[in-house]
């Protein structure tokens, strides 16, 4: 979770909203993302879809049930569904997002039972870290 924390003030540093993400295969990072959406224009462009795509480049596959993510946030619902398609085996994240977490704050995506493939979710890792990045990103906004 340090690796997407730094990832997270990365994007904080280029005004961009501070989500960060790593992408781990067996004990390696193959993967380090951070939100771009400002910078490419894209509202797609978060932290864990460039991340999918960079794990997906490096194993050769679309398939990443043997790789672990770490988020600094609770994964929104577009992103929570490509990871489920990328049936990637485990999401780990900070803090919770109240308003659009897709991993069991508003909806559970990765949980749901009717989908081809279940991801584990574990919450909480350094979740006040987490957190106090993305409120000291907002406070300074609001000055």
């Amino acid at each position: 979770m340090r690796e997407a924390l730094k990832e997270a003030r990365k994007a904080a540093a280029a005004d961009e909203v501070p989500v960060g993400a790593v992408i781990v295969y067996g004990r390696q990072v193959i993967a380090r993302a951070h939100d771009q959406v400002e910078l490419l224009k894209d509202p797609t462009a978060h932290a864990e879809m460039i991340a999918i795509t960079q794990a997906s480049n490096f194993i050769g596959s679309k398939w990443l049930q043997d790789c672990v993510l770490y988020v600094t946030i609770e994964p929104c619902s577009m992103c929570a569904g490509a990871l489920v398609l990328s049936r990637l085996k485990k999401i780990f994240f900070g803090a919770r997002s109240p308003k659009t977490g897709a991993c069991g704050s508003v909806l559970d995506i990765p949980g749901n039972k009717k989908l081809n493939h279940e991801v584990e979710v574990d919450s909480g890792i350094l979740a006040d870290e987490c957190a106090a990045v993305m409120k000291e990103f907002f406070r300074k906004k609001r000055i």
